[in-house]
């Protein structure tokens, strides 16, 4: 019995023998090979179900990583190709507070910090120096990257703070990527531990960061303005802001 597909891998070898291959092997595949419209459907469906189940799964297990990444590696990209300030700075400190903790802010922090000097410290607050129209988190963000330190005023408004804990956050990130002592606490009341370990970031910082409580006693002030001023004043004159 004559198999049709011998006969035909014949007639091409032949063909080409003759230097005619090109054209008839054009007809030659038109003829005898068929493309199975329902595989290929069924492969693109297959890579397509397994992309959506990828997607799926990163999104459940990294989800509320993936924007504060974004933001992070942004910030750092664009600090990356700021070459002519590479290691300067706007501000010393990005101040990362609740908006109901302001006073304090104002009438202690401000003048103990910014009025004392030199080097005279410069502080970025939200309030005071975000641009406006901007997005709130590219706000935060290039913030964060144009000041040397992060400085986070817990309190329990702090701990409630939608804002805040993005803010921290971020900062964490931040610190992450490149390792150096660029945060600092300061707890502006006491905070039972049962309410700081329902806050799992804040709970490991303080695990390994140091951090400073605001004395109640108001003879303990000075020193305490004493040692945070050292913590955020330039080391060097290559960290002096631009």
């Amino acid at each position: 019995r004559n198999n049709p597909l011998i006969h035909n891998i014949e007639d091409l070898i032949c063909l080409s023998d003759n230097g005619i291959d090109t054209p008839n092997f054009v007809k030659y595949t038109e003829a005898n090979c068929t493309t199975e419209v329902g595989f290929v459907l069924f492969v693109a469906t297959g890579l397509g179900v397994l992309f959506f189940m990828l997607v799926v799964l990163v999104h459940n297990l990294a989800g509320p990583y993936l924007l504060p990444l974004y933001h992070i590696t942004l910030g750092w990209l664009l600090e990356a190709m700021r070459s002519n300030t590479r290691g300067r700075y706007h501000y010393d400190a990005f101040v990362s507070y609740s908006g109901k903790d302001e006073r304090w802010v104002v009438e202690e922090l401000l003048p103990n910090l910014e009025q004392r000097g030199p080097p005279f410290l410069r502080l970025c607050l939200h309030s005071r120096d975000f641009q406006l129209g901007k997005d709130i988190v590219e706000n935060i963000t290039d913030s964060l990257y144009r000041s040397r330190h992060t400085l986070c005023l817990v309190s329990r408004h702090y701990l409630r703070s939608n804002w805040c804990s993005l803010e921290m956050k971020l900062a964490t990130y931040r610190l992450q990527v490149e390792q150096r002592d660029i945060l600092l606490l300061v707890f502006l009341e006491k905070i039972p531990p049962r309410q700081l370990s329902a806050h799992h970031r804040l709970a490991r910082l303080l695990k390994t960061r140091t951090y400073l409580d605001w004395p109640q006693d108001p003879h303990q002030h000075q020193a305490f303005w004493d040692r945070l001023w050292a913590k955020l004043k330039p080391q060097t004159e290559h960290e002096i802001r631009c």
